[in-house]
């Protein structure tokens, strides 16, 4: 086995509450063989406090369907995590499923199973293509899409219909109704730009990717860019001519949408658990929930994905690793684990299933246009730093075109 070098990058984003669950032991040594058949040892995070019972019941549902096959389970904390696997693989203990965010550098390790080699053709298949991409080093794919998240424009309709605005799908249509909005006055802003440190990245994605532009690839990070510039310079215009908030620059996005509920925010980019915590604080409000404006108008999402990824540790667990994929990804077992945890389905059957659900179709219709952040790029984790620590200055004199050379400048210098 290859020896272990990094991990790669940090977790894509949790949107549930995290906890620190106490660790299932497990029950027998890694690669210890069940009878006839093979013992799987699965390493995940919790992303709630029903995360362990989850999967317990997949566990279950997948061990009585294949009497062969024994999985046991260990849940650890997102800050355990990293340090977990690190040890494990060190150790020549590696799982022989992780659930985790990042994959790349393990790949690049040689460690783990192409996702080809231990899926069947009906469960690669039916994967939303631009998932199956952002999961892939070098053409081939090494990390099978679990949970995702994509981001949409929640709309106050009683504000905006006060205001005599329209709900926007182009940047002009958006700085239009967000100002008559903000002239409401009472302490109300006309969109919600939160360029603080909880997710500046996330905000300029949403800004500077809706333009055209881009934060690069796998093999270079590009943010000083023309195209970028753009999206860049639209947002001092939103704040100059006062459509947002006051200090945007410092503004993070969780508190900030705490204000949209509230009923004071025209509109902000917000996830799909959003919609929960709405029901839950403010049930009253009048609201509804569309694609996020673009330069053009064309579609567009802010995509976020965890993976499951395989480590190659035993070739003679490969077909009982086959059989779990292909039952978990089942639509009957896969989408209540989703739907219970508040995210999103990867897979296009998945979508079908949660197509009648109101308040999620929007995010889901946006989910074949969903770009990414070059996570794959090992460098990507100092341009994260870079927005959370210094994309809020566009809240101030500076230019927005040296703004972005600076965050360049950061990147490069590592």
């Amino acid at each position: 086995m290859a020896q272990y070098k990094r991990l790669g990058g940090i977790m894509a984003i949790t949107l549930a509450a995290t906890t620190g669950l106490t660790a299932c032991g497990f029950g027998g040594s890694s690669g210890e063989e069940s009878g006839d058949g093979a013992t799987l040892d699965l390493l995940v995070p919790s992303y709630s406090d029903a995360t362990q019972g989850l999967w317990e019941d997949v566990i279950t549902g997948f061990e009585e369907a294949n009497p062969d096959v024994k999985v046991n389970l260990q849940v650890e904390s997102w800050d355990n995590l990293e340090s977990v696997i690190a040890t494990r693989i060190q150790g020549g203990d590696a799982p022989d499923i992780y659930n985790g965010g990042p994959f790349a550098g393990f790949a690049e390790d040689e460690l783990l199973y192409p996702v080809e080699e231990i899926t069947s053709e009906e469960t690669y298949a039916d994967f939303q293509p631009t998932f199956l991409e952002n999961a892939q080093v070098d053409g081939t794919t090494y990390g099978l899409p679990w949970i995702a998240s994509s981001r949409a424009l929640f709309v106050n309709d009683a504000l905006l219909e006060e205001a005599g605005a329209e709900v926007p799908a182009t940047w002009d249509e958006l700085l239009e109704s967000a100002k008559k909005v903000s002239e409401l006055g009472g302490g109300v802003a006309g969109y919600g730009m939160p360029l603080g440190s909880e997710e500046a990245q996330a905000e300029a994605g949403v800004w500077l990717w809706g333009g055209g532009g881009t934060f690069g690839d796998a093999d270079a990070i590009t943010i000083d860019t023309p195209e970028n510039l753009e999206g860049a310079e639209f947002i001092k215009k939103m704040i100059d001519d006062g459509a947002t908030q006051a200090d945007a620059g410092a503004s993070d996005r969780s508190p900030l949408f705490d204000i949209f509920v509230q009923g004071k925010i025209g509109m902000q980019v917000g996830l799909p658990p959003s919609v929960g915590q709405i029901e839950s604080d403010n049930p009253e409000l009048e609201y509804s929930i569309h694609p996020i404006p673009t330069k053009d108008g064309g579609p567009f999402t802010l995509g976020v994905a965890d993976h499951l990824m395989a480590f190659e540790n035993d070739g003679d667990k490969q077909e009982a690793i086959t059989a779990f994929f292909d039952y978990l990804y089942s639509a009957d077992v896969y989408v209540p684990w989703v739907e219970a945890e508040g995210f999103l389905p990867t897979t296009l059957s998945g979508s079908d299933e949660l197509g009648d659900d109101e308040a999620l179709a929007p995010f889901l219709e946006t989910l074949p246009d969903a770009q990414f952040y070059p996570s794959t790029n090992p460098d990507w984790t100092a341009a994260d730093s870079a927005f959370k620590a210094l994309f809020g200055q566009l809240d101030g004199k500076k230019s927005a075109k040296d703004v972005l050379a600076e965050i360049q400048a950061q990147v490069d210098e590592g």
